[in-house]
């Protein structure tokens, strides 16, 4: 299903579904400026998403040898079909440079393994990673092979017919993320930066120590940014931008609060236990009903939120075999020490 965006640069919604997953869809965008073209993002690597990618491109009568690619992110539902796309084809995939090396890693290297061992460190069932291994989207829709790539930093330039888009690097949902920018427009496509129904999910990656930092830092970076269309990668723009940055910020306040009265009334817990007690939104199913898959992002974003309070000196981690976390003042004094604004 195609939808028409905008009409000056001309840009288009590829509506790509991704099956059995709480996102729910994919908002495939394409960019038509004179006689070049722009995808941003495909979908996984699975039937129903090339299925519904080239169909969308068939309609808009789009050759992907005249065509470029944009990647915002490292997530497989964003690059899983570049490379069926794109194999033997001459076409320019564009994609942040951190999130290209990190992509690559992944694919060729062990950082799959040290991540599972990362999980099993904070208290994640080893059985549960083993059966991820085959179930987890991440890792069984994703490309099918390591692509060539323009790789872009913070403040690049991609110019398309007339068209001047600028990346913008908006670390903490990946830790390369990237944002594209129309700025004679005031057009934004968000990625997964900036979710206007759901909240994107903010994890801890490798070598990364504090990504919700680097996520609240972004939401302030983008706040500076003059948008009157803001285009997201999952569901619908129901609201003002920069309302819904304000809202972001609440619920990431109210998540740490909630983390520091659990630990308040439990300490010490792993990450693991921390996610059991919190409050999901999964439609009333408690936590023994989630799916594996489901705990898996509930635990990765928990031990965010946990490696944000030890940045700002408010928790310690106990590290072991298994590690596990405490309070370093009472829960009051803790939350009265919570300053999401933005770092000078």
């Amino acid at each position: 299903m195609v939808t028409k965006i905008n009409d000056v640069p001309a840009i288009f919604q590829i509506y790509v579904p991704l099956p059995d997953n709480p996102l729910k869809n994919l908002n495939c965008y394409v960019l038509q400026s004179q006689n070049e073209w722009l995808i941003i993002d495909t979908g996984f690597n699975r039937p129903e998403c090339k299925s519904a990618l080239e169909h969308g491109m068939q309609e808009l009568g789009i050759d992907i040898e005249n065509t470029s690619l944009f990647l915002t992110h490292l997530h497989s539902d964003h690059t899983g079909l570049v490379y069926e796309l794109t194999k033997n084809k001459k076409c320019t995939i564009y994609m942040g440079k951190i999130d290209y090396d990190y992509f690559v890693e992944t694919t060729i290297g062990d950082t799959w393994i040290k991540t599972e061992q990362k999980f099993e460190q904070e208290g994640f069932p080893k059985e549960y990673t083993t059966a991820l291994r085959n179930t987890n989207p991440a890792r069984s829709f994703a490309p099918s092979g390591v692509f060539d790539a323009v790789t872009l930093q913070d403040g690049d330039i991609i110019t398309i017919g007339d068209c001047t888009l600028q990346a913008i690097l908006v670390p903490g949902h990946t830790p390369g993320q990237m944002c594209l920018y129309i700025q004679h427009e005031k057009i934004l496509f968000t990625a997964d930066h900036i979710l206007f129904d759901i909240t994107p999910n903010i994890t801890s990656w490798l070598g990364v120590k504090n990504s919700l930092g680097d996520y609240i830092q972004s939401l302030y970076k983008i706040k500076k940014i003059p948008v009157q269309l803001a285009l997201p990668a999952h569901r619908k723009n129901n609201i003002n931008i920069y309302d819904r940055i304000e809202q972001i910020l609440i619920h990431h306040k109210m998540r740490l609060y909630d983390t520091i009265d659990i630990l308040s009334k439990k300490q010490p817990l792993t990450a693991y236990e921390t996610a059991s007690f919190m409050k999901w939104s999964m439609r009333g199913k408690c936590w023994e009903d989630f799916p594996i898959t489901q705990r898996w992002f509930a635990v990765g974003e928990t031990m965010a939120h946990l490696d944000y309070l030890i940045a700002i000196h408010l928790v310690e981690k106990l590290e072991g075999n298994i590690n596990r976390y405490r309070l370093l003042y009472g829960a009051e004094k803790c939350k009265n020490n919570i300053d999401l604004s933005e770092k000078k």
